[in-house]
């Protein structure tokens, strides 16, 4: 992680006094004094503060079901921040792995292990999200096994080069599917259904890998150790 995050981790300094104290001269690693913030360490670095050894505090990892009407930003906008629902101090250094757009609802996780959401959302590992998807239009059973077949293929969204990863679909109602996918471009879902002449008016995400969304709107919790675990063990069961 970058250095002025480490010192973060390790301290109760802010962001800016942390970036202060290495351009002061006054954090060294490894022996050596470090006068760049973004320099990349890692926890098994030796790494100091005014001459004090620091360890960083162990990773936050957190599941929040996003409301309607909100962003996945750290600051206010248009719509408040879903940080908003979290205490300060849970709040403190931590960012979103894999943001969802202002109406759409559902699971949101929120860590300040950079490496572990790296991990959970880098295309190469295909990792896969369920979303609920509700339609305008109603599909019969040749409509729906028609878009199957064209999202298992693959379609090429507008303004792309490569046609989408496989995708399945199940059928709730006539108006309600459950879909997975296994990439996240931009409003990919939207589009996806917009493609086959239909429109998306509601969509949640209840499913990111083995991490299913089990909090009410509002509401969120730490994740389990085996919740975590299960990305970097999905990980390795895709490279193995």
């Amino acid at each position: 992680m970058r250095l002025d995050k480490f010192v973060c981790k390790s301290t109760r300094l802010t962001r800016c006094e942390a970036q202060a104290q290495i351009l002061a001269g006054q954090v060294s690693v490894n022996g050596q004094v470090a006068t760049s913030a973004a320099m990349q360490v890692h926890e098994n670095n030796c790494i100091t503060l005014n001459g004090q050894p620091l360890i960083a505090r162990p990773s936050q990892y957190i599941m929040l079901h996003k409301p309607a009407n909100t962003l996945c930003s750290n600051i206010d906008g248009d719509y408040p921040s879903v940080f908003r629902y979290l205490p300060m101090t849970e709040a403190r250094e931590m960012h979103i792995a894999g943001r969802l757009d202002a109406d759409t609802t559902g699971l949101v996780l929120i860590t300040d292990d950079g490496r572990w959401s790296f991990t959970l959302f880098n295309p190469r590992f295909a990792c896969q999200k369920i979303y609920r998807v509700d339609l305008r239009d109603p599909l019969d059973c040749l409509a729906f096994h028609r878009i199957e077949r064209e999202f298992n293929q693959g379609i090429m969204l507008p303004g792309e080069s490569q046609l989408t990863r496989a995708a399945t679909m199940t059928q709730v109602s006539s108006q309600q599917v459950l879909l997975r996918i296994s990439e996240g471009r931009y409003h990919q879902v939207k589009r996806m259904f917009a493609l086959v002449g239909n429109k998306v008016t509601g969509l949640h995400r209840q499913q990111i890998g083995e991490i299913c969304l089990d909090v009410p709107a509002g509401q969120w919790r730490h994740l389990s150790a085996e919740e975590v675990a299960s990305v970097i063990i999905g990980t390795e069961a895709f490279e193995g």
